[in-house]
Parts: structure tokens; sequence; C-alpha cells
């Protein structure tokens, strides 16, 4: 659901230098729209971007350093999960800059709603961005859009109930013995997302390794994805496994009854203010379905910034996408709501560094995660048939009697 929350005119300026934002090609953004005077700019951002203060920031540094054209700022609420939903549904309507996951990229590409981006933007992405993350934002050598923060999830723990040893793997997390009324581990497959963790762990895959060979097909339904789907079904049944949409996270952590869950840096803070320094954090921890230890192995993506190929004011909207996106402004968004930038000088800056939020991240992202699979294909039959499988292991309808047989199923949905 869109909320307008924010319209106002700013007076600002941009000057023809800034204009190398856009591509010289008619494959590129930069093609059309206004090179001064009156513009409004839609703005597409999730609510925390507005509670703290940080988009109307940046608009307004942005209209003070380039005040020649004369701004109507439209800033609305749509999360970073929901921009392409919105996008697709009215290309035309939809916002000049919309902040989006990764995700989503081949999608809008596909739908031609998502403009390609050259000159200073695309140079900025290509120079200054980490290597990990440049991938997020791009189709093969195009780049469609300014990776600004990581976005992955990683664990977190209540140290009042689980110390640093005991939260290296799930066995040792299940075994620790904790109150009556304490869970020790929260399971919340998020549709999916967090989901694959076990089965990428376990080195199976969806469309091969990359996720885009759709000759590779599916594997969930070999021996090892058998072994997954059991060890799932035991945990999910398991008395202390917390299971999402039962019970929430905030309410458990509140009371000390919670040893165990993954979640990313957009909830840090409210973690934090509950459980202050009882709150640990840490690489999500390895698991043993058949007689192996695995590393679970956590989607990988990034939230970036793209602008709308329909735009009617290219020019102004990849001007303030670059904006956004620059070292400068990935400070001001870690400052304000700890989100780890991407650009490699403010990555590598003493006080992320030193910030133990940032170093999970950063290793998580290493160690723990596979790059979140893109292909239109993988997106429109993935989130809706893995999605069903925990709740299918919790309802009863996949059982060990069954598992073969259901994962089956999946596989055929998934490829044909």
């Amino acid at each position: 659901m869109k909320k307008k929350v924010l319209a106002c005119t700013l007076a600002a300026m941009l000057s023809v230098s800034m204009l190398a934002g856009c591509g010289s090609d008619s494959g590129n953004a930069g093609n059309g729209g206004s090179t001064g005077g009156d513009v409004t700019l839609k703005v597409w951002c999730p609510q925390n971007q507005v509670d703290t203060g940080i988009m109307e920031e940046q608009q307004k540094a942005f209209a003070a350093a380039h005040p020649e054209w004369n701004i109507t700022w439209v800033t609305e609420i749509v999360g970073e999960d929901n921009a392409k939903t919105e996008v697709l549904k009215d290309v035309d309507a939809a916002a000049d800059v919309f902040l989006f996951a990764s995700d989503q990229l081949i999608e809008l590409v596909d739908a031609g709603a998502i403009a390609q981006l050259g000159g200073e933007a695309e140079k900025m992405v290509k120079e200054t961005i980490a290597d990990s993350v440049r991938a997020t934002a791009m189709v093969g050598d195009a780049t469609y859009a300014i990776p600004f923060t990581h976005n992955t999830f990683f664990m977190f723990y209540d140290k009042t109930i689980m110390d640093e040893s005991d939260v290296t793997s799930l066995e040792k997390i299940m075994a620790k013995e904790t109150a009556d009324n304490v869970y020790n581990y929260y399971f919340e497959s998020s549709g999916g997302w967090k989901l694959g963790a076990y089965y990428y762990g376990a080195g199976l895959t969806v469309f091969g390794p990359e996720g885009n060979d759709l000759d590779a097909g599916v594997n969930w339904n070999n021996a090892t994805g058998v072994a997954v789907t059991n060890y799932l079904i035991d945990l999910i049944n398991n008395p202390k496994c917390a299971y999402d949409g039962e019970i929430a996270v905030s309410e458990l952590i509140e009371d000390h009854r919670l040893g165990v869950w993954f979640d990313g840096s957009w909830n840090y803070d409210t973690y934090k203010n509950i459980l202050g320094d009882d709150m640990g954090i840490g690489v999500i921890p390895t698991f043993n379905p058949d007689g192996n230890d695995y590393q679970l192995l956590g989607f990988y993506g990034s939230k970036a910034i793209g602008v709308n190929a329909h735009s009617k004011n290219m020019a102004a909207a990849v001007a303030f996408a670059t904006f956004l996106g620059n070292e400068e402004n990935q400070i001001l968004r870690y400052e304000k709501s700890a989100q780890v930038p991407t650009n490699i000088n403010a990555g590598s800056s003493d006080a992320v560094l030193a910030d133990p939020l940032a170093a999970v991240i950063v290793k998580e992202s290493n160690e723990a995660s596979v790059m979140q699979p893109s292909h239109s294909v993988f997106s429109s039959r993935y989130w809706t048939y893995a999605g069903a499988i925990p709740t299918e292991i919790r309802s009863g309808e996949i059982n060990k009697g069954n598992v073969q047989e259901k994962l089956d199923a999946f596989v055929k949905a998934m490829t044909e």
C-alpha cells in the first residue's frame, strides 16, 4: 500500500556535468526529460527512510547543491520488497526513482520498466561499488541500478539463553537445555527466502548454481533433498522451535523466551532496543541432516536504486538516483538506519570496520550465502512452491511418509 507522506517544492539546479549520469545511446536513460525548469520527481522508499528523516535530508541536500531545477518532490511509502509489484501495476504512474530488492531486477528489465544507466551513474557502480554487490544491479554487461546496501539475513541470539559456543550449529542450539517456556530457535521461511538456506546449504540448487540455467532443472528431490526435508519436519515440529505466524519474535525476546532467530540489519535497532547488551549476532550456523555438517547458505542480494524507464523527467531522475547512491549518502544511511554501505570507501571506513554488525554482514556474504537468483522463471515459481513447503510441514500435509512424493511434485511444478 502506497501512502503519500511528503510533497514539497524545492528549488534545484543540475549542472551540465551531472547530466553525464545519463547514457548516450538509445538503450540508456537520459534521452528525455527537462534539463532545467519545473519538474516533479516522485520517489518511492520504505518507511524507515522517512521516519529517520533520511530521504528528506537527501532531497534538501540535492536541492541546495543544484538550484537550477524547481523540483516538486512527491515521496511515497513503498517498501523495497513491494517495489516491483507496485511499478508493474502501472509503469507510467510509478515513481521516477524507487528503491527495490535486487532479486526483482530481471522482471523489471523484462517489462521495460527500469532504465539502463550509462555515463556517471554506470561509472559509479562499476568503479565504487564492491565486487560482490555489483552483479546484483546488472544484466549481462548492462547496469540498471545502484546498489546501496547489502540484503541478506544473519543470526541473532539472546546471550542470557545461549552463549557463543552454543550457536555454531543448529544441533547445539536445539540441544541446549532451556526453561520450559523458552524456545531455542525460531523457524521462519519468509515465503521461501530463509527456507532456501537449508537446501542450498546442503548443495542443492534451482536451475543450477546461478539460478539461470533452466536446463539444469531442480534437484531438491534427490536423497539429500529428502534428508533435508525430513530434518525440517523434525525441526518445525520440535516443541522447542517456535514457528512464524504463531508467535512473534518481539513478543518472545521481551521476556527472554527465545534463544536464536534469523533476521536482517533492518530490524537490528528494534532488537537492540529490547535486549541491549544481551543481544548477540553472528553468521548463521551449520546443520547436519544426513550425517554431514553443512553451512547454511542464505540468499544474498542488495537493495538498490532504480529509475523508471518511463520517467518524464529522466535527466533529473537519473541525477537524483546517482546522488542517492554516492559515498556520502551511503554513509548517511549507515549512520541513521544501520544499512551497511556497498561503496568501497564507505564500507572500509574506520567506523564501519569497527562495527560488529557490519563485520557480521560482510562475513555472512563471504562465507554463508549464495547469490539470490533473479531469473524471471525462478521468481515466478519458486516463491509460490517453495514457500508452501514449511506451511505443509506444519499442517502435516508433508510428513515423513510422503516426502519423496511431495518433493517430486515440487520439482515438477518448478520445471514444467
